[in-house]
C-alpha cells in the first residue's frame, strides 16, 4: 500500500509533464427516446490500444487507494430526475492491477458504453454534467480529465449523434449559441487541460463524496491524494504562527446544516518544523482524509463552499484554494467551476507586455546550470583532493609510504613488477574509498544528502561530531575501529596476489581511521549538498592518498627526498583539529539560523572564530603544546610561516568587526562567505526603518529581506520605477518558503549582490501566502477562479503573465514592464546571481529610454 501511495503521484506528475498531452480516451454522446418523457443517455468512451479506464463501480473501499473510478456527474436541476442506476457495457473486467499495489479493480478496454435514464420535466432546459475518468496504460496513469456534455432534448423526435465543439463555444453568447444548437450539443474542455501552463504545480489532487449514515444525516468526505516528496497540514495548524492549515469554509445555505467540526485522518507527523519555527501536524503520506458531517434538509442541493490549504516540500511552498461542489444523493462532488454571472468584481491581472516578453527577453543573461553544476564537481574534487594530501602528512599514513614502497620493490621479482603490484595497490585504495562514497549515497539518498546542508539535527548532530573530531586529533584520545578488523584484514594480505594486495590496502584504510575518519567525515558533509558529491569527493581523497605510492614505487629514489617522520606529523593534527573546531562552529551557526535559537549571531561566531584561529597561531609558535607534542628547540621555516599566515588570518578576521557606513552593518568579509552568519544577523546594531517619505506616497514600502527597501504591491513598485527610471527586480516569495529564505540569507546579503539591489534595481516583493484578506473577493477572469486574500492575487499574478507557481522566481523587467532576462528560479552562487543582475542592468541601459546610472559594485 505504501508503495502505492508513493507511485501514484509520480504516475500523475508523468502525465502532466509529457511533452505532448495525451487524450487516450475519447467521448462521443448520444440520446435515445426511452417512453414518455424518458431518454437514456449514452456516454460512449472510446480506448486507444493499450490503455484502460475504470469502472464506476469498484470493490475496494475507501481506505484503499486505487484508480479515480469513471464519474458522470449531472448538473442540479428540477427541469428533470434521473431515473434508475447507471448501466455499464458488458466489456467489463476485473483484475490485479499492478499500477495500485496489486488491488483488484474493475476497468475497460477498447470501449466503454454507460447509460444513465433520465425523466425530464422541463424541455426548456438541457441537461448537462461532465463526465470524468482516469486512463492508464502498462507504465503509467494520466491525471482524471473531465468532458463537459449538454443534451437538448425535444419531446416525441429521436436524438441524433453529435460532434463535440472546442472550449470556444463557452465565450458565444448563449442566444447566439441556442439558434445554432443541433439537437443535443456536447462542450468538452480539453483546449483548457491542454493550455495548461507548463511551469504549473499541483502537487495535491482533491476528490469529494458523500455517505449517508442514517435518516437526513450525511458525511462529506474531502480526499487530498499527495504527490510523494510533498505535505499538507492538519486542520489545528495555527495559522499566525505556522504554515497554512488545511481549512474548509463552507457556503451558507438553506439546504443543510453542519454537525460538529471536520474531523483529519490519516498519517501524520508531529514535531518542530525547520522553515516554521512552531509546532506543527503535517500528513506525511497520501492520502490525508477530512469529515464533516451534514444534517441536509433539502438533499437535492447541493453542499458548496471552498478549502484552502497550503503543500510544501523541502524546497518549496504552494498556497492553494479551491471550490468545491458535492452532490449528497449522488455520492460525488467535484472542483466547482466558477460562474461568471455570481457578481464578484472580476479583474484580469495579464500584462500584455509581460507575456510577449517573458518567453522572448531582451537578453539571455546565459544558462550557466550546467557549468556550475562541472564547476560544483570540480571543486568537490579538489576539496577531496586536498583532503587526501593532508591525510598523507599524519602519522597513521606518512610512515606507511617507504616502508609499503620499499616492500613492493625488493619483494617482487624485478623492477616492473614492483610498480605493477604498487599501481594495484593505489588502484585499490581508491576503490575501497570510492565505494565508501558510492555506499552513502545508496543508503541515504542524495535526497538526504542535500538536506543535511539545512536541516538543524543533522547540523547540529555534526556540530558534536566534529568536536569529538577536534579533541581526537588534540591528542586526548584516538578513534581507532575494532583491532579484530585489522587483523582479519592483515590475515587476508598475506595470502599474495592481486586479493592479497588489495586487502594491504585494505589494512591501511583501517588502521588509519584515528587520521583519516575525521578528515574523511569533514570532506563528506561539504560534499553531501550533491547527489554525486560524496562519490567525487572520495575520488579526490583517495587519489591524492594512492598517488604517492605509485610514483615512489617507479622512482624508489624519491624516497631519500622524503622527510624523516617525526614530532611535525603530530603538529598537523594539532593544526587539522584547530580547523574541525572552527568547522563544527559553521554547522552550529546554520541550526543557529534555521531555527532562530540567536545563540551564535554574527558578533559571537566571528569572535568565536578569532579565539580558534589566535590559538592556534599561539600553538605554532610554541606557546601552548598538546599532550604528544615534542619539545620546539627551533621554529622550523614551514612551522614558522604557516604561524605567520593564522597571525594574518586572525588581524583579517578582526576587520570582520569594522562598521561599514554604505550597508550600516559590519563589514562582511568575503572569505568567510559561507561561513559565517550574515552580518545582518547581529545583536549589537540597531535595525533601519523604510524611508517616511516615500512609505507616505507608497504604502507598501517597507523593510523586506536583510533590511532592503521593497514594496510589496506591484502596481506601487512599477509607479515608483517609472518615476526614478530605474529597472525592477519583480520577486514572487512566500512566508514559507525555504528556498526564497537561502536566497536572501545567503545571496542577497553579499556586497556584489545587496549593492545592486539597493542602488540600481526597485525591488518588489510579492508575497503568494499572504493570507490577508482583501476588501472584497474577486473573480480572475483568465483562470476563473476566486481571489479572496492577498497571496491570492499575486500567485494569480505569477499564474497567468508567468505560467509558474512556485518560488522563488526572481524577473527583472524595464519601467514599462518588458522583461530583460529569462526569469530565475533557485540556483546557488553568490557571483552567478550577480551576474544576472548585471546582466538585466546592461540590457536595461541599451534599452530606448534606459538610464545609466553608476554601480559602485
Amino acid at each position: 500500500m505504501k508503495k502505492t501511495l508513493l507511485l501514484l503521484p509520480l504516475l500523475l506528475l508523468a502525465g502532466l509533464l509529457t511533452a505532448q498531452i495525451e487524450t487516450p480516451v475519447t467521448w462521443s454522446f448520444e440520446a435515445k427516446p426511452a417512453g414518455q418523457d424518458m431518454y437514456d443517455l449514452v456516454f460512449k468512451a472510446k480506448i486507444a490500444d493499450g490503455w484502460k479506464t475504470y469502472s464506476p463501480f469498484q470493490s475496494y473501499g475507501d481506505d484503499v487507494f486505487g484508480p479515480v473510478p469513471t464519474g458522470i456527474y449531472l448538473d442540479e436541476g428540477g427541469h428533470f430526475e434521473a431515473v434508475g442506476k447507471l448501466q455499464e457495457s458488458d466489456n467489463r473486467k476485473e483484475a490485479l492491477e499492478p499500477l495500485f499495489d496489486n488491488i483488484t479493480v474493475a476497468y475497460f478496454k477498447k470501449y466503454a458504453t454507460f447509460t444513465q435514464r433520465v425523466k425530464v420535466l422541463d424541455f426548456g432546459k438541457p441537461v448537462t454534467g461532465y463526465v470524468e475518468c482516469m486512463a492508464c496504460d502498462a507504465e503509467k496513469c494520466l491525471p482524471p480529465s473531465a468532458e463537459d456534455f449538454s443534451f437538448t432534448l425535444e419531446p416525441g423526435k429521436d436524438v441524433a449523434k453529435g460532434e463535440p465543439k472546442t472550449a470556444a463555444a463557452k465565450a458565444q453568447p448563449e442566444e447566439k449559441k441556442a439558434k445554432e444548437a443541433p439537437s443535443f450539443s456536447i462542450t468538452n474542455n480539453d483546449a483548457l487541460v491542454a493550455n495548461e501552463p507548463a511551469g504549473m504545480k499541483e502537487p495535491v489532487k482533491w476528490s469529494f463524496t458523500s455517505t449517508p449514515i442514517q435518516d437526513s444525516l450525511y458525511e462529506v468526505t474531502f480526499t487530498a491524494n499527495i504527490e510523494d516528496g510533498w505535505t499538507i497540514y492538519s486542520v489545528h495548524t495555527n495559522p499566525d504562527d505556522g504554515p497554512l492549515p488545511t481549512a474548509f469554509t463552507f457556503d451558507e445555505s438553506g439546504a443543510y446544516e453542519l454537525a460538529g467540526a471536520v474531523s483529519e485522518s490519516g498519517k501524520t507527523k508531529s514535531g518542530m518544523d525547520p522553515v516554521f519555527k512552531v509546532e506543527v501536524t503535517k500528513f506525511v503520506e497520501s492520502p490525508a482524509v477530512f469529515t464533516q458531517k451534514v444534517i441536509a434538509i433539502d438533499p437535492a442541493l447541493p453542499v458548496t463552499g471552498y478549502l484552502t490549504y497550503m503543500t510544501c516540500n523541502d524546497t518549496e511552498c504552494i498556497p492553494a484554494d479551491l471550490d468545491f461542489t458535492v452532490n449528497l444523493t449522488a455520492g460525488g462532488g467535484a472542483v466547482a467551476k466558477v460562474d461568471p454571472a455570481s457578481g464578484l468584481k472580476a479583474i484580469d491581472q495579464t500584462v500584455t507586455s509581460i507575456r510577449e516578453t517573458h518567453k522572448s527577453p531582451a537578453a539571455t543573461c546565459g544558462d550557466t546550470s550546467q557549468t556550475d553544476d562541472e564547476t560544483s564537481l570540480l571543486w568537490t574534487f579538489v576539496l577531496g583532493f586536498a583532503g587526501g594530501l593532508l591525510a598523507l602528512l599524519t602519522p597513521c599514513v606518512f610512515p606507511m609510504i617507504p616502508l609499503t614502497v620499499s616492500f613492493f620493490t625488493k619483494s617482487s621479482q624485478d623492477r616492473a613488477t614492483g610498480i605493477r603490484n604498487a599501481l594495484i595497490y593505489g588502484l585499490s585504495i581508491i576503490v575501497i574509498y570510492v565505494s565508501i562514497g558510492l555506499l552513502i549515497t545508496g543508503v541515504f539518498g542524495a535526497t538526504a544528502l542535500n538536506a543535511l546542508s539545512t536541516n538543524w539535527i543533522a547540523n547540529t548532530l555534526f556540530f558534536i561530531i566534529f568536536l569529538f573530531f577536534a579533541f581526537s586529533f588534540f591528542g586526548y584520545y584516538e578513534i581507532t575501529l575494532p583491532s579484530s578488523w585489522a587483523n582479519k584484514s592483515d590475515a587476508m594480505a598475506d595470502r599474495g596476489g592481486l586479493i592479497g594486495i588489495f586487502f594491504m590496502a585494505f589494512t591501511l584504510a583501517l588502521v588509519s581511521f584515528s587520521c583519516t575518519g575525521p578528515i574523511i567525515g569533514s570532506a563528506l558533509v561539504q560534499s553531501a549538498t550533491s547527489s554525486l558529491g560524496p562519490f567525487v569527493v572520495m575520488l579526490g581523497f583517495s587519489s591524492a592518498l594512492a598517488l604517492p605510492f605509485a610514483l615512489f614505487a617507479a622512482f624508489p629514489g624519491w624516497l631519500n627526498s622524503l622527510p624523516r617522520s617525526g614530532g611535525w606529523m603530530n603538529s598537523v593534527k594539532v593544526v587539522l583539529g584547530f580547523l574541525e573546531l572552527a568547522l563544527a562552529l559553521k554547522f552550529l551557526s546554520v541550526a543557529d539560523m534555521t531555527m532562530h535559537w540567536g545563540i551564535l549571531p554574527y558578533e559571537v561566531f566571528l569572535g568565536a572564530w578569532i579565539l580558534v584561529f589566535a590559538a592556534m597561531t599561539a600553538y605554532l609558535f610554541g606557546w601552548i603544546k598538546f599532550p604528544h607534542d615534542s619539545p620546539i628547540k627551533k621554529l622550523s621555516l614551514p612551522r614558522g610561516t604557516f604561524a605567520v599566515l593564522s597571525l594574518a588570518f586572525t588581524v583579517y578576521l578582526v576587520t570582520g568587526f569594522m562598521y561599514n557606513e554604505e550597508t550600516k552593518s559590519y563589514n562582511a568579509l568575503k572569505l568567510m562567505s559561507g561561513l559565517a552568519p550574515p552580518a545582518n544577523y547581529n545583536m549589537l546594531l540597531a535595525k533601519n526603518e523604510a524611508d517616511q517619505d516615500i512609505k507616505a506616497k507608497y504604502p507598501s514600502f517597507t523593510k523586506c529581506a536583510n533590511d532592503l527597501d521593497c514594496f510589496k504591491n506591484y502596481e506601487e513598485g512599477v509607479t515608483y520605477a517609472k518615476e526614478n527610471g530605474m529597472p525592477i527586480l519583480l520577486d514572487f516569495t512566500g512566508y514559507g518558503c525555504v528556498n526564497c529564505r537561502k536566497t536572501e540569507e545567503h545571496i542577497w546579503v553579499e556586497d556584489v549582490v545587496k549593492r545592486k539591489l539597493e542602488q540600481d534595481f526597485v525591488l518588489i516583493s510579492l508575497y503568494v501566502d499572504d493570507r490577508k484578506e482583501l476588501k472584497e473577493t474577486l473573480l480572475s477572469i483568465p483562470r476563473q477562479e476566486k481571489l479572496r486574500n492577498v497571496g491570492n492575487l499575486w500567485a494569480d499574478f505569477q499564474i497567468v503573465n508567468f505560467e509558474q507557481n512556485s518560488q522563488p522566481l526572481y524577473v527583472m523587467m524595464s519601467p514599462d514592464e518588458q522583461v530583460l532576462a529569462p526569469p530565475r528560479g533557485y540556483e546557488e552562487g553568490v557571483q552567478d546571481y550577480a551576474d544576472f543582475l548585471e546582466c538585466g542592468l546592461n540590457t536595461f541601459q541599451g534599452l530606448p529610454g534606459g538610464t545609466s546610472k553608476e554601480s559602485n559594485n
